[in-house]
């Protein structure tokens, strides 16, 4: 069966000292692009979104990160500004060895919708066009590292696994932003239960 991996928002942005800051979230890019190279396609994933964008706590009047507000279709938690459209946190982090991605995935480009999955937005109106693509290139079996465990990683596994891709998650090339304690350990714990399966980085090859 043939394989992808999907290498999601490794962008200047979530790193240390970026403006949405994912502890640790470094660490990670030299174990994915050591397995990378066992891949014959890579997907890389960005968050993309336009200045004002509603998930950003600036556009909302009184609101601060991590703030929830109500908007059509769900509950949006607000975050500082990160990953604009052309500006220089949104490109990958220059450590990625961005020359193994195949193809690129966009996602939260729409101004009054966020998109966690790299498969879906979040009120799943539009796709990405990635499960498309990767029908097209005969993949049924996908892998998933980056960032944030709990957000991006989270929500494109489960998307993954109700489009009947088999999916593995690599838990030690992720990491959480952890805005509440054990919110890490709560995500691996769903993505389980709905059918991934949790491995770390050293047991890829086995699987493949």
């Amino acid at each position: 069966m043939n394989s992808a991996l999907i290498v999601v928002d490794i962008q200047k942005d979530f790193m240390p000292g970026g403006s949405l800051s994912i502890p640790l979230a470094d660490e990670i890019i030299p174990g994915i692009n050591h397995i990378m190279r066992m891949f014959s396609l890579v997907v890389g994933t960005k968050d993309y979104h336009p200045k004002k964008h509603i998930s950003f706590a600036s556009t909302h009047i009184g609101k601060k990160p991590g703030d929830h507000i109500e908007i059509e279709g769900g509950t949006q938690i607000l975050w500082p500004d990160h990953c604009i459209q052309g500006s220089q946190g949104s490109e990958f982090d220059s450590r990625l060895d961005k020359e193994c991605f195949l193809h690129i995935v966009l996602k939260g480009t729409h101004k009054n919708i966020d998109s966690y999955s790299t498969f879906f937005d979040n009120a799943r109106d539009h796709s990405t066009g990635l499960s498309d693509f990767l029908l097209k290139q005969d993949i049924h079996k996908v892998f998933l590292c980056g960032v944030a465990t709990e957000y991006c990683v989270l929500f494109s596994t489960i998307d993954a696994l109700d489009l009947g891709f088999e999916v593995f998650v690599i838990k030690d090339l992720c990491r959480p932003v952890e805005l509440l304690k054990g919110d890490e350990k709560l995500a691996l714990k769903k993505m389980e239960v709905r059918g991934a399966k949790l491995i770390d980085s050293s047991e890829v090859a086995s699987f493949l």
